[in-house]
């Protein structure tokens, strides 16, 4: 981040919370659908340019050509319309290209540090750091997060979890699924219909029936990483970008819906690596709202936080994405994971036993601290990470899970995160009282708390050393 940007930022007026509305009247009624009843089916930019609401008067080249290559999937013609296949097409054509150099920047970054360099803040970004700014604001529907269930697109699991004790469902397209074709497809149906609200299904074996409760939680649709591809769909000849394909079909088949419901296309970005990772999925996120004469900051995201470099880059990335931007989230397996991928050159790195790596591990501990201080000073909500339990039929069993559920949740609300995740509905409840108990009445989240009595946390102490096995 050079300094000439962030004085252009410093005079910009402050920003304010949005107000989520209907959508502009400029938006043109709903498409005709694609019919995609054969196994391939072409989608070239000459009629991107006339399907869809397009106030930025990009004009996209003709010999760029969106080819699905995967097998028919019942129902599919529901969100192939051609108005996403235009969104689809064009993102592709405006920002797939860019990807593949982000993840040289990786590879690049990964070789400094297995021949010896230790990852540490930017100082190129320091100005950053030091000034004073906010993000743009978090919608009202997003403001009390202090329960989240994450889970996969799957159609009971939807409808399970928007039904649970809590306050937003992570509907995820990343961890949580298996992502085969059909999966990726139904996946994109079943969120469909959730967000229409006629979403039901009838379990086979059981007979048992099960349909959407009268106040589900928030939906927020988790996107697949950078890293991935989806091969049942080409553009020019090549995989697309997962991320886009996940991106591009919630939101259009979703936003005008969200909208008029009093919510909004929101989105969890996983697996960022730096904020120029960042600063990508706010280029997508400002030409979508362009194209469809939104309001800049209608699309809102949460990061997880869940590789070693990004943390050293928190700011930077709530920077980046500041317009859009509501939270960051402490994804604490897969940190785990990647602090050992990261450093795995550095031989006096050295973790103890899985069964031991709690929260209240040092270099953990300190993770969930500054995440919450980086987000409350910007004005964003500090999330919570998962914990790897689930419920039991075994009583005895079962109490103790939730034991350790109660310790774990109570260390994150009182380093002052303002929700958590649990991995099951039946889970939602413990962590709900937990939270319910550390806000307090009346108290959406726990932004008031600054952690500024903490002295500053340095890139040593993020790297604090395990006992070993």
């Amino acid at each position: 981040m050079t300094q000439d940007v962030l004085s252009r930022v410093q005079r910009e007026p402050q920003f304010r919370s949005l107000e989520v509305g209907e959508p502009l009247q400029a938006l043109s009624a709903i498409t005709p659908e694609l019919k995609a009843n054969t196994r391939s089916v072409s989608f070239s930019a000459s009629s991107a340019n006339s399907a869809s609401p397009d106030c930025s008067k990009r004009d996209v080249e003709s010999n760029n050509e969106l080819n699905i290559i995967g097998e028919d999937v019942d129902g599919q013609e529901a969100i192939f319309s051609q108005g996403a296949l235009s969104l689809l097409n064009v993102l592709c054509q405006q920002f797939a290209a860019e990807i593949p150099e982000l993840l040289v920047q990786r590879s690049h970054r990964q070789e400094e540090l297995n021949a010896g360099k230790r990852p540490d803040f930017l100082a190129q970004t320091e100005s950053v750091r030091k000034a004073s700014w906010q993000i743009r604001g978090i919608p009202e529907d997003l403001q009390d997060r202090r329960v989240e269930i994450m889970g996969s697109v799957e159609r009971q699991m939807v409808i399970n979890a928007l039904n649970a004790n809590a306050k937003v469902f992570v509907a995820d397209f990343e961890d949580s699924l298996a992502p085969t074709w059909n999966k990726v497809v139904e996946g994109q149906i079943n969120l469909r219909d959730a967000v229409a609200g006629n979403i039901e299904y009838t379990d086979p074996t059981t007979a048992k029936h099960y349909r959407l409760n009268e106040d589900p939680a928030v939906l927020i649709c988790c996107v697949r990483g950078l890293h991935l591809t989806e091969k049942h769909v080409e553009f020019n000849g090549l995989s697309i970008p997962a991320s886009l394909f996940d991106f591009a079909l919630y939101f259009y088949n979703n936003y005008r819906q969200l909208l008029n419901k009093g919510s909004g296309p929101y989105f969890y970005i996983p697996k960022l690596e730096s904020h120029l990772e960042a600063r990508w999925w706010a280029k997508v996120f400002a030409y979508v709202e362009e194209r469809f004469c939104l309001l800049p900051g209608t699309i809102k995201c949460t990061c997880l936080i869940e590789t070693l470099p990004a943390v050293f880059e928190m700011e930077e990335i709530l920077f980046e994405l500041r317009s859009n931007i509501v939270a960051l989230n402490c994804g604490r397996w897969d940190y785990i994971f990647r602090d050992i991928k990261t450093l795995n050159n550095h031989g006096e790195h050295v973790l103890t036993d899985r069964q031991n790596l709690t929260m209240d591990e040092a270099f953990l501990s300190v993770f969930s601290r500054l995440l919450v201080k980086v987000c409350h000073k910007r004005g964003a909500l500090a999330m919570g990470g998962m914990v790897a339990f689930i419920p039991t039929k075994d009583a005895e069993l079962n109490e103790t899970v939730l034991q350790q559920l109660r310790t774990d949740k109570e260390l994150e609300a009182r380093n002052g995160h303002d929700g958590t995740w649990v991995a099951h509905p039946e889970l939602a409840g413990t962590a709900m009282a937990i939270f319910n108990q550390y806000l307090g009445a009346g108290q959406k989240n726990q932004l008031h708390i600054t952690r500024d009595v903490d002295g500053p946390i340095r890139a040593k102490e993020l790297l604090l050393l395990c006992e070993g096995i």
